[in-house]
């Protein structure tokens, strides 16, 4: 019998918020989410210049967590999940740390999509999801060798999900994703005619 392994594995963290944030009401981080989209001008402006679908406060507000006492919490508990995930990783950060380096909202509505991406300077990147409507569109990841695979054939339809070269995660409401920021990913379209709604980071080693 052939001896078969898995070499080089990529991790997706799952948890639910509430482990370690059973205060925040998540009604309360949805209306937060939607208040601080109105009233962010400078935000608005930004998603309409670049043609951004919906909006995004992160190119005008980098200080979510002290400006708004719910994102202060919502850090302290995103902190508790990578800490989490970092040991499964097996991170030997020596005397440094890992810290948050950027919070922003993700406002996607019917049609927008968020196309694929990395985060190329951070170590752990990931999402809590504020709304999740019905028919909205999940999470995609790619195999990240996949720009080294010009000559393979495709995978089975039915392959194992380690094997397969996309793999879709679908959150609920209240989930946290973690993953390594080199891991790209994007978010399809959304076909539901309600807004899709979450907040992403990104973990910093220093």
């Amino acid at each position: 019998m052939p001896d078969l392994s898995s070499l080089f594995v990529t991790r997706l963290y799952r948890a639910a918020l509430s482990e370690h944030a059973p205060a925040i009401d998540p009604a309360e981080l949805e209306a937060s989410c939607l208040s601080i989209a109105e009233d962010d001008e400078a935000g608005q402006a930004w998603c309409e210049e670049n043609d951004f679908p919906g909006y995004t406060s992160y190119a005008s507000l980098t200080d979510l967590g002290w400006r708004f006492p719910i994102f202060a919490d919502l850090t302290r508990a995103l902190d508790a999940h990578v800490a989490a995930f970092a040991e499964d990783l097996e991170f030997d950060l020596g005397d440094k740390s890992l810290m948050l380096e950027d919070l922003w909202i993700n406002i996607l509505p019917e049609g927008g999509i968020h196309t694929g991406h990395l985060h190329p300077h951070s170590v752990i990147s990931g999402t809590t999801y504020v709304a999740m409507p019905e028919g909205t569109s999940a999470i995609k990841f790619e195999d990240p060798r996949l720009p080294m695979m010009m000559a393979a054939p495709v995978r089975k339809k039915d392959a194992r999900a380690p094997l397969r070269t996309f793999h879709y995660e679908t959150p609920t409401v209240g989930d946290v994703l973690l993953w390594e920021s080199w891991l790209r990913h994007e978010v399809p379209m959304n076909m539901s005619e309600d807004d899709r709604i979450s907040v992403s980071f990104n973990y910093r080693w220093g």
